[in-house]
């Protein structure tokens, strides 16, 4: 049976980020608030529990899942090579609504899906998310909704969806940007815009030093 904490509280909070500690420690899936919107999340490096998170989403392997990270440090430990245009995006953008794609780190032990051997980061703008990933360390995280459905912008909302395959929901209130986040692919030769979300493309071109119709370009 799933559990709902309110973190808008401070006894909620605590009692909350406990549950989900233990949870995610567990295997378990849970629902957390970010900044962009709500995200179902496991830990990363237990392959069984993003398994889990893929059929509760309704999703395939063929959807690889983001992974969300409590600090910029962590970062180093799971790319190939952290270059200058990507600490440049984490310096610019970071906590915030802005997902990096690039090659992960060699012999990492997930499985996040079929990345051809990349990896989606993130570090979101959310307190609640924060203090939960400096615990739990990196955790594969996606939208909190069933595939094809309405991103959820609360905990009401993703609980409607998820139901009880979910065991722990942050209830952080509702999302603050409600939009899902720009993605940003590094893994090529130039950089590209994968999903136009809470941060302008212009705004990434800018930091880059590129023109910014060159970021939409195939």
């Amino acid at each position: 049976m799933s559990q709902t904490y309110d973190c808008t509280r401070p006894e909620g909070h605590e009692a909350g980020l406990a549950a989900a500690l233990a949870a995610v420690k567990g295997g378990r899936l849970i629902v957390m608030p970010t900044d962009t919107v709500y995200g179902i999340g496991a830990d990363a490096f237990d392959n069984d529990a993003v398994a889990a998170l893929l059929v509760a989403k309704h999703r395939g392997p063929d959807y690889p899942t983001p992974v969300v990270v409590g600090s910029w440090d962590t970062v180093t430990g799971l790319v190939r090579d952290a270059d200058a245009r990507m600490k440049a995006l984490v310096e610019a953008f970071w906590p915030g609504g802005l997902t990096i794609v690039t090659h992960q780190a060699p012999s990492l032990p997930w499985n996040l899906g079929d990345t051809r051997g990349t990896v989606a980061l993130r570090m979101p703008l959310h307190p609640v998310a924060i203090e939960l990933l400096q615990q739990t360390g990196p955790m594969a995280l996606s939208s909190a909704n069933v595939h094809g459905q309405p991103s959820a912008l609360s905990a009401a909302q993703a609980r409607e969806q998820l139901g009880d395959s979910v065991s722990v929901y942050l209830d952080g209130g509702p999302a603050t940007i409600g939009t899902s986040s720009t993605i940003v692919d590094l893994s090529g030769r130039r950089p590209r815009i994968l999903r136009h979300g809470a941060i302008e493309a212009a705004r990434v071109a800018e930091v880059l030093g590129v023109p910014e119709e060159s970021l939409t370009q195939g």
